[in-house]
């Protein structure tokens, strides 16, 4: 560990002190992840964009600066992921605070989102649209839609009353108006009182899906950091959210309402059937950047 006190850093220049990230982080990261580290703590720290170091290469920091890099160093060191070292990360363009009772929002997760803003209802709807998102975590999937669709009537719900206050600063901060739901969407006898005399046109979910069997492909800052409840499931039941999400929709969609899932990469086509067999239509698998089937679409028709 760094010492603020080491006189070899009373006139620290921030490429020596990017040289100090590669040489302690390298063989853990890889040296373009490493830069990538440094780069976001250069602009969140000291508003420093990555452009700015090339035009400056002699620039310095004050001694008082040391210890926030050097903090970041050490949580890198031990594995901890650099978005809650921050404490923020970005999400289809908007700033999210993120900490240990939320999941990161990622990149998969954008193409969600992006999917359903390019969705067909929207051509057809003219009035304002309800929107369902059941296990919002930092609440990204709906502060990004409501942010992109402004006379919808955006809903959220998770279970846990953390992620749900972290969830409402974030709407706070975007500027975007959520009706927050403390809920369990596994508790099907309260459906009725906590929805009661609510339809919605579009349901969303992202929720809990990585069976114990996969936790070997889970990388350590994942696995030691963020919530294990909402990403995991038992090998017995490992679509039990899908189950429920689904009977739900069926109940609490509107005819030709949509439901999209980010879903399991394994268990693609079984999680497809759960949506044929309770009579949606249109079901459609879609492919995430890297390839895999990460995200689900089916219509409600009747």
């Amino acid at each position: 560990m760094y010492c603020l006190d080491d006189k070899r850093f009373v006139d620290l220049k921030l490429t020596d002190l990017r040289n100090v990230f590669h040489k302690e982080l390298d063989a853990m990261y890889g040296k373009e992840e490493v830069d990538s580290f440094f780069f976001l703590c250069t602009e969140f720290y000291i508003d420093l964009p990555r452009f700015q170091l090339a035009l400056q290469p002699e620039f310095s920091l004050l001694k008082s600066e040391y210890d926030i890099f050097f903090n970041a160093l050490e949580g890198l060191k031990q594995q901890k992921p650099i978005q809650y070292i921050l404490g923020e990360t970005e999400f289809y363009g908007l700033k999210f605070n993120v900490n240990k009772n939320v999941l990161i929002p990622r990149p998969e997760t954008e193409e969600l989102v992006d999917w359903i803003l390019k969705s067909s209802i929207f051509h057809n709807k003219k009035e304002s649209l309800k929107i369902l998102d059941i296990g919002t975590g930092s609440g990204c999937i709906a502060i990004s839609l409501a942010h992109n669709i402004k006379k919808a009537e955006v809903y959220a719900v998770d279970v846990s009353e953390k992620a749900l206050k972290l969830a409402k600063h974030n709407a706070e901060i975007n500027n975007t108006e959520i009706q927050f739901i403390e809920a369990n969407i596994l508790n099907q006898t309260n459906w009725e009182l906590v929805f009661n005399n609510l339809e919605f046109d579009i349901i969303v979910s992202n929720p809990p899906y990585v069976r114990q069997l996969e936790k070997q492909e889970i990388k350590p800052n994942v696995l030691d950091n963020e919530p294990h409840l909402a990403l995991f499931v038992e090998d017995s039941n490992p679509l039990k959210f899908y189950n429920a999400i689904t009977d739900f929709a069926v109940n609490y969609l509107k005819p030709n309402g949509h439901l999209f899932f980010e879903i399991n990469q394994y268990l693609s086509e079984e999680t497809k059937q759960l949506l044929l067999n309770s009579s949606f239509e249109n079901v459609e698998l879609r492919q995430d950047i890297n390839g895999n089937f990460r995200m689900l679409k089916g219509t409600k028709t009747i």
